[in-house]
């Protein structure tokens, strides 16, 4: 399995330091030329790899840490997604009357044609989604929402792997309003940093 994180902001670099953490490879992309953010990748770990928008989409999962704006662009990097999962860890502030009325995840399914794609990393700040998600001998929780029930699954594996406590709200358009940041109203869960005890 191949992963790629799409954006290299706050939220793009907080995803990698969980890659880094657990010695996981995951290329990391943005439009600009790899060189420009290599130092950064190579500070947070060996296992960041740079590479080019065009490199990054090859691999089997997907997150978009973008701006919500520029997704479309992303988009455009191949012309059929089918195989791929996109994991949406992006926030939008735009009123749900300039997203045809559909939560943000489901406006984004739309443009990734073919896809399967998973709400989720998208409820925590970026400056706690970086930190290592094992505190007070508990695990530190990420949402998932998504209509595909294979894909969320998948997502929670990898949620596992990464030091974290997977939830699934459901789908988009019911759980999924919960960790949707758009307009003015926030979902419930978003911001919300929650701990998992294991018993």
């Amino acid at each position: 399995m191949s992963y790629a994180i799409i954006g290299f902001g706050k939220i793009g670099q907080a995803l990698a330091r969980s890659f880094a953490r657990n010695g996981i490879e995951v290329a990391v992309a943005t439009t600009r030329d790899p060189k420009s953010f290599a130092a950064e990748a190579a500070a947070i770990g060996p296992t960041i790899v740079p590479k080019t928008l065009t490199e990054a989409v090859k691999a089997d999962i997907i997150f978009l840490a973008v701006r919500f704006e520029s997704h479309p662009e992303v988009a455009k990097a191949l012309p059929d997604w089918t195989g791929k999962t996109i994991v949406d860890a992006m926030n939008t502030q735009a009123p749900l009357e300039e997203l045809s009325g559909l939560p943000s995840s489901a406006f984004v399914a739309k443009v990734f044609t073919g896809a399967r794609l998973v709400k989720g990393f998208n409820h925590l700040v970026a400056a706690v989604l970086g930190q290592d998600p094992a505190v007070h001998g508990g695990r530190r929780v990420v949402f998932l929402a998504s209509d595909d029930d294979g894909a969320a699954a998948k997502i929670g594996e990898l949620a596992e792997n990464l030091g974290f406590a997977p939830i699934e709200l459901g789908g988009l358009s019911e759980g999924g309003l919960l960790v949707h940041a758009r307009g003015k109203s926030w979902g419930r869960l978003i911001f919300k940093d929650l701990i998992k005890f294991d018993r």
